[in-house]
């Protein structure tokens, strides 16, 4: 297994793996990985992982001006992290949350976070493994108000 940042050649795989994390939004993970790679400065690192000759994982980096639980600002924050259900139970996800967690320290960034739904029992369990302590439960409301 090798651990990297992505190439603009990993596209279609990044695409697929956001579409299988994130479903239904296929349009805007293709316009959005497009941006990733036309940008000069991304808005974020992305990782992914590489398995029996293709790619099986990733986890997308991203900084946020604040996270709840930290003290510091801005805070590298793990915006997606997914590894293909064939490759899960490998190491796969621990090897590219330490490759987040190895670019923050190199950034000089003191903390990192991230989020989970309420109901997501598996990544929840899985940001404990990795010693992630929870801070706090969220419930978040809408509603429209245009006519």
């Amino acid at each position: 297994m090798t651990i990297r940042t992505i190439r603009e050649s990993d596209r279609a795989d990044w695409v697929r793996m956001r579409d299988a994390l994130w479903p239904g939004s296929l349009s805007d993970h293709e316009a959005e990985t497009l941006a990733h790679f036309a940008s000069s400065k991304p808005a974020m690192v992305v990782f992914v992982a590489e398995a029996d000759s293709r790619l099986v994982g990733f986890l997308e980096l991203g900084y946020r001006p604040y996270a709840e639980g930290c003290t510091s600002s801005p805070v590298p924050f793990i915006e997606g992290w997914y590894v293909d259900a064939a490759f899960q139970g490998r190491g796969i996800g621990r090897a590219l949350v330490e490759a987040a967690e190895a670019s923050a320290r190199a950034g000089g960034y003191a903390e990192i976070a991230s989020d989970v739904l309420i109901d997501n029992d598996v990544s929840i369990a899985a940001h404990g493994a990795l010693g992630y302590e929870e801070v706090e439960r969220l419930v978040c409301f809408r509603k429209t108000v245009a006519g």
